[in-house]
């Protein structure tokens, strides 16, 4: 049913998610090459979304179902624990001979995050199929 909306409904999420994703993820990057990089992240999952669609047959629907819910994955799991991921970047970034310890209870969120949104993606996408 929800990948049953008109194909107009999920250009407007692609383009709602897309600004929100960088603007989001910019921020929580503290470093100018961690913004970088991160500003790139819907540049690179487009084409390649679009060329596994024309290679899998998927409509347009379909494929900015996914890329809306890869940008949006990225977010659920990275927003909330900005702070902490900041923190460790940049200290890697700083003393690169280092192995930088990573947050605990940050990289135990962004596992169950990521294991709980692929999980309903993933749902979502069987019942359609």
């Amino acid at each position: 049913m929800f990948l049953s909306l008109p194909t107009y409904a999920w250009i407007l999420a692609a383009l709602a998610v897309t600004p929100l994703h960088i603007a989001l993820m910019r921020r929580s990057m503290p470093t100018p090459k961690g913004k970088k990089s991160v500003s790139f992240i819907p540049l690179a999952l487009g084409p390649v979304l679009a060329l596994y669609a024309v290679v899998k047959d998927y409509s347009l629907s379909v494929t900015l179902y996914l890329y809306a819910s890869i940008l949006l994955i990225f977010l659920i799991m990275i927003v909330p624990v900005r702070k902490w991921v900041a923190a460790d970047i940049l200290m890697q970034e700083q003393n690169p001979d280092i192995k930088v310890k990573l947050h605990g209870p940050s990289l135990a969120w962004i596992a169950f995050s990521m294991l709980v949104t692929m999980g309903i993606v993933i749902g979502v996408w069987f019942s359609h199929t």
